[in-house]
């Protein structure tokens, strides 16, 4: 059997890649498709593979602005020699085209959040006023064409029952849950240090803005790692106590893990596996209550509020100080497990309906 793999785009490893790494364990002969590649932004695992770029991929530096042209490279790339495709999508990558007899599942960590669920707010509140007048025609048309594309989808498979609600609201599919790999064992615990994390990339819908705020003025230690497009804005909004680290190397990851007070999601998760990292490590999470979180922290160490404001932070952080001490690291730690990668393979392997290994 032939196996393809169809990558949004290959520019830097957070979630989606990590689980594109498990795909590619599982699927050794597979190759990959994508519309951008940058081979020096990505794992081993993936350059080890033959990997086909789009056509737009000269363009990748600029690749957030190539999005109206993406429908027209996906289509473009030749899948027809392959039995299976698989689909890694929160990009477009569900739109490409394969035979009639090929079969093809969409693991989807979430529907486009800029065309469906926060299209209202990149349009109102995230885009100047001068690029609106642009955004609104290309966005019509490029929801349209993703719904059309859920038709080339034989199954899909959700990465939590938050995204799978999301599909059936978007494309009207249903999903079968398949959380997504967790490196868990490699976390570990250590003595809450003076300060609070927050792991991923500062986009506008990780709603960073007011929990930088509220950190600047509470006198609390915030650690910031990632980098992303709102990197100069939220830099302007903080205050000394608020420390941007950038990329960090995965022991870096696990000091940071181990040694915070909590973790702090101030926007709403798809899945959050940033969440599943903080608790392998034994740490609490302050998160807006919202999505994935609650699939993914135990309600012993969530410390969830209402709304997206300086205020509900504020008492969420108050509401865990005050129950610090009494947070069970270990059954944190325990809970974690069901995230790890043996169970996203096994799970995987009987969607995907893969031949068993020969016994011994």
């Amino acid at each position: 059997m032939r196996v393809a793999i169809a990558h949004y785009w290959l520019l830097n490893m957070r979630g989606g890649e990590k689980v594109l790494e498990a795909l590619c364990r599982l699927l050794p002969q597979a190759d990959l498709f994508t519309l951008f590649y940058e081979p020096q932004k990505v794992s081993e695992i993936i350059r080890s593979r033959r990997v086909t770029a789009s056509f737009l991929n000269p363009g990748r530096r600029f690749y957030r602005s190539l999005l109206p042209l993406m429908p027209l490279a996906l289509e473009s790339l030749d899948l027809r020699d392959y039995d299976l495709v698989i689909s890694s999508e929160s990009g477009p990558a569900k739109g490409v085209l394969t035979r009639t007899g090929t079969r093809h599942v969409c693991y989807c960590h979430t529907p486009m959040r800029y065309l469906w669920q926060l299209y209202p707010d990149y349009l109102h509140d995230w885009t100047p006023a001068w690029k609106r007048g642009l955004m609104a025609p290309i966005a019509n048309y490029l929801r349209l064409w993703d719904y059309s594309t859920a038709a080339r989808v034989d199954e899909f498979v959700a990465n939590s029952e938050n995204v799978r609600r999301r599909i059936w609201h978007t494309y009207r599919r249903e999903a079968e849950v398949v959380y997504p790999p967790v490196d868990v064992q490699h976390f570990t615990w250590a003595p809450p240090g003076d300060f609070y994390l927050s792991v991923g990339e500062l986009v506008a819908y990780k709603r960073l803005d007011y929990a930088v705020r509220w950190f600047s003025t509470s006198g609390r230690r915030l650690k910031i790692v990632g980098s992303g497009p709102e990197y100069q804005r939220l830099r302007t909004l903080a205050g000394p106590n608020v420390e941007f680290c950038g990329h960090v190397s995965d022991s870096e990851l696990y000091r940071l893990y181990a040694q915070c007070r909590a973790l702090l999601l101030p926007g709403e998760e798809d899945f959050g596996i940033t969440a599943v990292e903080a608790t392998a490590s034994g740490k609490p999470v302050i998160a807006l209550g919202r999505g994935g979180v609650l699939d993914s922290v135990p309600p012993e160490g969530l410390f969830a509020y209402e709304m997206p404001t300086a205020a509900d932070l504020a008492a969420a952080v108050e509401a865990f100080e005050a129950a610090e001490a009494a947070i069970p690291a270990e059954a944190l730690q325990r809970s974690a497990a069901r995230f790890s990668e043996a169970a996203f393979t096994a799970r995987m392997h009987s969607i995907l309906r893969l031949e068993q290994p020969p016994t011994r």
